[in-house]
């Protein structure tokens, strides 16, 4: 088994080697004056199982071209089993036709890592469940709460209420409500525009509570920052959010910085500079990879991961 990197994240892709007790593959990922990638795997790879890391964060295009063109190198030197492991998986929001003569880019995506030469995706927290059948190879799909349960635990919160900050991420939400005990509420939200939400409703009882608001992807922070003025109107205490992948902007850190969010917890899928003025807390998906990444290797159960007080996580 090897595993390889491209300069999406490199220190998350150090840590998961070191978790399984690897050293991380030698390759030079580099670009020609023009902008081109150019890829070279430094080390014999023919027969084996190799898994190749590498996040589509920004510069989204540029990562996935490494990514691509990484595999292709793997599989014209023979690797036996090449694995794109995606902590996370961009364009994962264009995954349907919501108007007219748009495409249906998660689809495209995963049609060019299969045209790469992929056998099998790992990935984290995709943001919508049915990209999965976007692909005719297997996929793994893990969820970053496992690691998120274990710090909010240890937190020991009282009076918690998980909330959605939309619709869409409820079943989420409930899970995370089963785990830590929790009621449950939700923020009903009107999308303006890409960078700019409307919360307009809460359902569920939130004076006086501690909220903890449950997210699987942020950039902008609108929908966030909107969730938590309105329930800091409506009688909440603190208010802590949960979010798999923070990849935020400029215009999200300005928003998380006059926000009434209390702390941000989220993961390293995504590699991002220190930010000043705002309450991170960053905790490391790399022993969840790592463990993965050993059982598909030895054709382990991967599901069992995610048990949890005899039910799922998800």
């Amino acid at each position: 088994m090897k595993i390889f990197s491209g300069n999406s994240n490199l220190p998350l892709a150090r840590s998961i080697a070191a978790s399984i007790g690897i050293e991380l593959g030698k390759c030079s990922v580099s670009a020609f004056p023009d902008g081109e990638t150019f890829v070279k795997i430094d080390e014999n790879v023919r027969g084996e199982d190799v898994f190749v890391v590498q996040s589509s964060s920004p510069p989204t295009n540029h990562h996935l071209m490494e990514m691509f063109i990484m595999i292709d190198a793997l599989r014209r030197a023979s690797a036996s089993r090449i694995t794109a492991v995606l902590p996370f998986y961009g364009y994962a929001r264009q995954d349907r036709k919501d108007q007219p003569r748009v495409p249906i880019t998660a689809k495209l995506v995963a049609n060019l890592i299969v045209a790469a030469g992929a056998n099998r995706v790992l990935a984290v927290d995709l943001h919508a469940q049915q990209i999965q059948g976007f692909f005719d190879i297997p996929v793994d799909h893990l969820y970053a709460s496992p690691v998120m349960f274990e710090y909010l635990k240890a937190k020991k919160l009282n009076d918690l209420v998980v909330v959605s900050p939309d619709v869409g991420g409820l079943k989420m939400a409930h899970a995370y409500s089963q785990v830590l005990d929790a009621s449950l509420a939700i923020v009903a939200k009107r999308r303006k525009s890409a960078t700019e939400v409307e919360s307009v409703a809460v359902i569920g009882e939130i004076r006086g509570k501690n909220v903890l608001m449950v997210d699987d992807l942020t950039e902008t922070a609108g929908t966030l920052t909107n969730a938590a003025a309105l329930l800091r109107k409506r009688g909440a205490k603190k208010i802590f959010a949960c979010v798999s992948h923070a990849i935020l902007s400029d215009l999200g850190i300005e928003r998380l910085r006059k926000s009434k969010i209390d702390e941000l917890i989220t993961t390293d899928t995504v590699l991002r500079p220190a930010i000043d003025g705002v309450k991170i807390t960053t905790l490391s998906v790399a022993g969840l990879l790592g463990e993965a990444i050993k059982r598909i290797h030895s054709n382990s159960s991967v599901t069992s991961l995610f048990e949890f007080k005899g039910g799922r996580t998800s």
